[in-house]
């Protein structure tokens, strides 16, 4: 977690940027709706998305964000669907990516990509899919199968392992 202030703070925007986030953050879109600019520093219309979270920090109101055509072309991609209205419930990841060109700038702004997934932790209590894990670990002599569906520890990896009866392969 980062204490310090972004120079940016200053400025206010009504809306999510860069200053604003200090490292990856998942959040989930409540929706997006095409809304006039905020700042009334034009009349533009932005795709804006408003979260479902209330607040980015405790004590810090998460702001919604515009969604670029880059954002939006994600969320388009995400939802498999290019109308704004169906891009509720999705669940994002927002970064700040410090290479965005702007005009002949380049300078930091927001991208989105899916949220990632997490995996089930797998112990030996799961018998069925501990079952399974061994059963493929003896077909595939090492664990990656498992891996693309659970995580375990290496403690429980070392376990399978030893209750294949093979300690040479991993």
């Amino acid at each position: 977690m980062n204490d310090k202030t972004h120079y940016r703070k200053a400025f206010d925007s009504p809306y999510l940027s860069s200053a604003d986030i200090t490292g990856p953050t998942s959040l989930t879109i409540k929706h997006v709706k095409l809304e006039i600019d905020r700042t009334k520093k034009t009349k533009d219309l932005f795709n804006t998305a408003h979260f479902v979270e209330q607040e980015l920090r405790p004590g810090e109101k998460l702001k919604p964000m515009i969604l670029n055509a880059t954002n939006s072309k994600m969320l388009r991609k995400m939802s498999e669907s290019p109308f704004i209205e169906d891009w509720a419930n999705i669940g994002v990841t927002v970064y700040v990516d410090s290479n965005v060109r702007f005009g002949k700038e380049s300078v930091e702004g927001l991208r989105i990509m899916p949220k990632a997934k997490t995996k089930p932790f797998l112990t030996p209590e799961h018998t069925e899919k501990w079952a399974s894990a061994k059963a493929a670990f003896k077909r595939d002599g090492n664990l990656f199968k498992v891996f693309e569906r659970v995580t375990m520890t290496q403690e429980h990896q070392e376990q399978l392992i030893e209750e294949c009866g093979d300690k040479e392969n991993v």
